[in-house]
């Protein structure tokens, strides 16, 4: 079970993790397993590394098998992958005529047609039901095939060795990442913490990491070195909501509630169940605790090493949790046991108000036109302060405020000194809608700040460079201040088309090699196909999932789903609407990149929705396949899932988004972007295609990796190289852990 987890992990940084125990000598020959698992590999899209290679010639064979089975895992081979309609590329030629003719036969029970295993009854010269696996009406599947290709893939991923030195380095860059994790990132060190050892000597980098190394600490009854991690009560809140929710950012309740409500509503007002799940996610979300665990928090609350009206201050932008909190855990009653007298002053202090809120000060002198003031309290907190720099700039003006800024931008962290680098250009420009994500929502469109009227083009234009100029100067004073020997620098030209992984909070797992957000993929063939797997070891029931795409012209839109099987160069599948019994289903839709282009069309997007009540279901796989040589489909069956043709997937794990936008195909460039992008609405009709412009133009923004290294090289005089045999050697293999690629955000 541990080896089968660290295996996983590995793969999902393009590695292959053998430990060093299991590695019995060398041998110059190939054995046979061996060749027998290298030749079974590379039908699934992957191959080793020379180093990795001659380390599996030395396992015994039994390892050998668990390699395979593991990448058999990851990629889904052996799940259902048959679709509705057997040879989908050939249109079945249904029509709205069938589904009404079909719909008043069985409303009336006329029993002329043929009597479906679902019940239903389908009329004569309606459906050709010689073409489908399953009803054509309800998208229930009946016939199962194991049909599976292999090898049609015209590259392959080369994967590296790992031991347990790799595997330590990778542990210790997420604990010491600076910036958050995603969820693959996150997935991958639960799973360290719990078979790895914590390591003494790593600094952790951020609240959220923190949250994860408590939740172990405590279950291994280490209560008193986890408490010694808390610095503040919104660290002690956060972990609570953690356990509660499993969610690492505080959330509101109100917020998870109306998401929640909003996912379970439907076209039709009988199917709406947004009223129940509103009462029920009501109930869960109610807070109990037993004496041990009141106990142990208040002990946390008694010894943070802060005064009361410090700690009040924190706790009051969430002071409405807090109240529930100090309820559920019995804190008063605590309060006044012998040796709580810091929590009862706390929560004195708390009850009665008497403190003071920074915030509110900055408000008032901020709504006074007081720059003086504002700024003084502003560079108190310096991460604030760049929080807030743009609207201040506009505000107060763009001199004064870069002046205040400029005195204690040594002090803001790294990947805030970026973030405003990156995204100055989009903010500063009136006609550009931005994308944001609200704290618990799907991600939205916002009109530019109305402030920005005031100023003309060239203005605008100024404060974007003061911006730049500024950033630049600040990181390369940092990168300056680094001792450094080396005199090379090689660049992998790769890392130029990498960005940065700063503000990314990715919500679905990618179990193959990862790729940040804005990673652009090129397109080898003609030919794109995405798929769509779901139901795995779910009993048979109504679980409409729906694949779509949305074609984008210069003046007009068309959609690719359920409801529209065929589209220019696009062909779908057929719409499942009840999955079988435990083994799942598919949906697929070829996309014509030449026919497209043909057309006229700019852009592809790929979504999937849930269209039942409720979110995307857990373990939902999404992705898309490529290859230069024709992808086949089943005539028999309709599969068309070929595993080394995998360009890239995804697996949805959080229950929280109605409809995902996971891919955007450039036609003209070839190139498809990889991007995860959550939307309301039961339909891909539902997604804003403004919205998928806005988060484009918010990664095209982005700083890349070489852009990043190139700022270090200039700092610190290192002469860039175009060979790798440099001092200091930057590739793809080093790039693909984005939590080491942080620790050039120097602090």
């Amino acid at each position: 079970m541990k080896t089968n987890e660290l295996l996983k992990i590995s793969l999902r940084q393009n590695a292959i993790y053998i430990p060093s125990e299991f590695i019995s000598g060398k041998s110059t020959t190939i054995t046979g397993p061996t060749s027998v698992l290298v030749a079974n590999v590379a039908k699934l899209g992957f191959a080793f590394s020379e180093e990795a290679l001659q380390a599996i010639n030395a396992v015994h064979p039994k390892y050998k098998l668990e390699i395979q089975d593991i990448i058999k895992e990851v990629l889904g081979v052996n799940k259902n992958w048959i679709p509705l309609v057997k040879n989908w590329e050939i249109p079945t030629g249904e029509s709205l005529y069938d589904h009404i003719t079909t719909f008043f036969a069985n409303v009336f029970k006329t029993n002329k047609g043929t009597t479906l295993a679902c019940g239903h009854i389908i009329p004569a010269n309606t459906f050709p039901l010689e073409r489908y696996n399953g009803c054509p009406y309800c998208g229930t599947p009946f016939e199962f095939d194991t049909t599976k290709y292999e090898g049609q893939g015209s590259k392959l991923k080369v994967l590296e060795l790992w031991t347990e030195k790799e595997l330590h380095a990778f542990y210790q860059s997420l604990l010491s990442s600076k910036t958050a994790l995603d969820a693959t990132q996150v997935d991958s060190l639960k799973a360290l913490l719990s078979y790895l050892p914590l390591p003494s000597e790593v600094k952790i980098g951020i609240k959220e990491t923190m949250m994860l190394v408590i939740d172990t600490l405590i279950d291994l009854d280490k209560e008193e070195k986890a408490s010694s991690l808390f610095t503040s009560p919104t660290d002690i809140l956060r972990y609570l909501w953690y356990k509660k929710t499993n969610l690492l950012q505080i959330i509101e309740p109100k917020t998870i509630i109306n998401r929640i409500a909003s996912n379970n509503q439907h076209f039709f007002v009988a199917a709406d169940n947004s009223a129940k799940a509103k009462l029920i996610t009501t109930v869960d979300l109610k807070l109990k605790y037993s004496r041990k665990e009141c106990l142990m928090v208040a002990r946390w609350l008694n010894d943070l090493p802060l005064e009361a009206e410090k700690a009040c201050e924190m706790m009051h932008p969430k002071r409405a949790m807090w109240v529930r909190f100090i309820r559920a855990l019995r804190l008063s009653e605590y309060s006044k046991r012998k040796g709580f007298e810091a929590l009862k002053t706390l929560l004195d202090v708390f009850y009665n108000q008497t403190y003071e809120v920074w915030q509110g000060k900055v408000n008032h002198f901020r709504l006074k036109s007081d720059a003086t003031t504002t700024f003084a309290l502003l560079q108190e907190r310096p991460g604030l302060f760049a929080r807030s720099l743009f609207s201040n700039m506009l505000w107060f003006g763009p001199n004064e405020t870069i002046a205040a800024f400029t005195a204690i931008i040594d002090k803001v962290p790294a990947r805030l000194v970026f973030t405003l680098n990156m995204y100055a250009q989009n903010y500063f420009d009136s006609n550009i809608q931005r994308s944001v994500k609200p704290l618990g929502g799907v991600n939205k469109k916002i009109g530019s700040n109305r402030l920005l009227t005031l100023y003309n083009e060239e203005q605008l234009k100024a404060m974007q460079n003061q911006i730049e100029e500024l950033c630049l100067l600040a990181m390369e004073k940092r990168f300056a201040t680094q001792e450094n020997e080396n005199k090379t620098m090689y660049i992998d030209p790769q890392l130029f088309n990498m960005p940065v992984a700063i503000g990314d909070r990715s919500e679905t797992i990618q179990d193959l090699p990862v790729a940040l957000m804005g990673t652009r993929f090129s397109i080898e063939g003609n030919t794109v196909r995405l798929f769509m797997q779901w139901g795995q070891g779910l009993p048979a029931q109504h679980l409409d999932m729906d694949l779509s795409c949305h074609i984008a012209y210069a003046d007009r839109s068309e959609i690719c789903s359920y409801n529209q099987l065929q589209a220019t160069g696009c062909k779908h599948s057929g719409d499942i609407i009840h999955i079988p019994n435990q083994v799942g289903t598919a949906e697929y839709i070829n996309i014509d990149v030449n026919a497209l282009a043909y057309a006229g069309a700019k852009y592809v997007t790929f979504t999937c929705n849930a269209y039942s009540n409720g979110s995307i279901t857990p373990n939902l796989v999404v992705g898309w396949m490529n290859s230069k040589y024709p992808m086949t489909i089943s005539e028999r069956s309709g599969v068309a899932y070929d595993a080394s043709c995998v360009d890239h997937q995804v697996r949805v794990t959080q229950n929280v988004a109605k409809g995902l936008v996971f891919g955007v195909l450039d036609v003209a460039k070839k190139e498809i972007v990889w991007l995860e992008m959550t939307f309301g609405g039961q339909v891909v009709q539902g997604l804003d295609y403004k919205g998928v412009q806005a988060m484009l133009a918010k990664l095209s923004s982005k700083l890349n990796i070489g852009s990043l290294l190139t700022i270090k090289a200039k700092a610190q005089n290192l002469q860039i190289v175009n060979t790798p045999d440099a001092d200091e050697v930057y590739d793809q293999k080093w790039a693909i852990n984005a939590a080491a690629v942080t620790q050039l955000l120097v602090d």
